[in-house]
């Protein structure tokens, strides 16, 4: 489920082994799973998305870096087969 959230500070996302890269400020939309977070915008005519470890996700709300539209909706996680 797509959730609508606002960069509010600096929240930065890194690219496999490369440096921080900072997302501009305004209107996201988060895709969570059981491990991480989705966040995808767009500036102008240029469209971005970087992946971030949920606990991250966690720290930059908790911190007021990210307000959420509405409490985040995490899926199901199925238990592992028996």
């Amino acid at each position: 489920m797509t959730q609508r959230a606002q960069i509010q500070g600096k929240v930065t996302y890194r690219e496999g082994d490369g440096v921080q890269i900072a997302i501009r400020p305004g209107p996201v939309e988060v895709q969570a799973t059981a491990s991480d977070v989705t966040l995808s915008w767009t500036d102008g005519q240029t469209h971005g998305s970087a992946a971030m470890p949920i606990g991250d996700f966690r720290r930059y709300v908790s911190e007021g870096l990210i307000t959420l539209a509405q409490p985040l909706v995490m899926p199901a996680v199925a238990p592992p087969p028996t």
